[in-house]
């Protein structure tokens, strides 16, 4: 074993491309970066709203620790025991006390205590808690039960991200952002020694429309009518992060973009 603890963390799934993207591709990728530890957004992985159960355990069987989510996890009943039950499926930390389910857990492996906190962000989507001192009220709770912290922050401001990100900054390893479905050009390490990304991407189709059927996404825009969007059929993505943590610091060495194009 080595003096650093590597971890993927990847985008949203989106719908049955997302779940072929990662049946394909995420063995080679945990192989080809030696990944410790697997994190994935899989709120959207039930054809682009929400997680079912057996996308769940297909995840689990493919190497993924740690299931994280966000608004959309609540639109497949089949998923509430799990949410209860599963403590390496979490929903957002900051919903309201009394909610099902848990917004933070600590997993180990390969000789490490991952902590791993989900958050939602309050700009453009329903209104929770506040995100920022949930944050830090479960990192107290953390503090000395766990080796490393890693938070998925699911939100569509990218201010609230950032803020976020600066906020804890040197209390946690890494915040990365979820939710756009579009991946960012902005990793980085920021001053304490905390891995930071705007947004993930998406693990699923790669010519869409943030996951979904162009057509059907441009007429939604055109007639401006209620219309449901389709996950898209084309080759998938996958995109993400790979960070590197030392393992006695627990601050981030690297941080570098996944976008993995397959062919299938």
């Amino acid at each position: 074993m080595g003096n650093t603890y590597t971890v993927l963390m990847l985008g949203d799934v989106c719908g049955q491309p997302g779940m072929r993207a990662l049946f394909i591709g995420l063995g080679q990728l945990i192989k080809e970066h030696r990944a410790d530890f697997v994190v994935v957004n899989g709120e959207n992985a039930a054809n682009g709203f929400g997680l079912n159960e057996s996308e769940k355990t297909q995840l689990f069987s493919l190497g993924v620790n740690v299931i994280t989510s966000g608004n959309h996890i609540w639109q497949q009943d089949e998923i509430y025991d799990s949410l209860k039950n599963d403590n390496r499926l979490l929903r957002p930390l900051n919903y309201p006390s009394g909610t099902i389910g848990h917004g933070s857990t600590i997993i180990e492996n390969n000789g490490v205590k991952v902590g791993v906190i989900n958050l939602q962000g309050r700009l453009s989507l329903p209104q929770t808690d506040c995100p920022f001192r949930a944050a830090e009220d479960e990192i107290k709770k953390m503090n000395g039960k766990c080796d490393i912290i890693l938070i998925d922050m699911h939100a569509e401001n990218h201010e609230e991200k950032k803020a976020l990100a600066m906020y804890l900054d040197g209390k946690v390893s890494a915040v990365v952002g979820t939710h756009t479905h579009v991946q960012t050009a902005d990793e980085m390490i920021l001053e304490n020694g905390t891995a930071f990304i705007t947004d993930l991407g998406l693990c699923g189709p790669s010519d869409s429309v943030i996951g979904s059927d162009p057509e059907i996404s441009i007429k939604k825009q055109l007639t401006q009518m209620p219309i449901r969007t389709q996950i898209h059929t084309t080759a998938p993505v996958i995109n993400g992060v790979v960070i590197e943590i030392d393992k006695k610091s627990s601050k981030a060495i690297s941080i570098s973009r996944i976008n993995k194009q397959l062919l299938v």
